[in-house]
């Protein structure tokens, strides 16, 4: 189902609980959920937002970019947040896919290699902290798909 500006206070919530210190500010979460041409697809349980995937298209449809997949903390190990990357990946339709995860981020590291994401390069203190993001991606004529 897809996430809309109504969404935003559950989305607030759900961001805080899944990145702490790197949650997007309101702004940025209102932008996600409101602007043409993004994708935005939500999981929810019981009227609860749980889960959260936004993803946009880059250089026309040759690349999706996969800028947010959040999973409520409570609901993660499930396979809401492969399913709901599968379903960002459809919704976008392009040939490749691309995302950054914290380096120490080794659960969600694991979700994205085992959807057939590879690392491709490393942003070196990419997060308010300092920490490195890896930056992965998927080509799904190299994946199968």
């Amino acid at each position: 189902m897809g996430a809309t500006w109504r969404d935003l206070g559950f989305a607030l919530e759900l961001e805080r609980a899944c990145f702490g210190k790197d949650a997007w500010p309101w702004i940025d979460v209102l932008a996600a959920l409101s602007l043409p041409g993004t994708v935005r697809l939500k999981a929810e349980v019981a009227d609860r937002l749980i889960g959260l995937a936004v993803g946009e298209r880059w250089f026309g449809h040759e690349q999706g970019w996969i800028a947010s997949l959040a999973v409520h903390p409570d609901y993660q190990r499930r396979g809401i947040g492969r399913r709901l990357l599968e379903a960002c990946e459809q919704a976008l339709g392009t040939r490749r896919f691309r995302l950054t995860v914290r380096v120490s981020n080794r659960a969600a590291i694991e979700l994205y290699r085992g959807s057939a994401y590879i690392p491709v390069e490393v942003w070196r203190r990419y997060y308010s902290d300092g920490e490195d993001a890896q930056v992965m991606e998927k080509d799904r004529r190299v994946a199968g798909g």
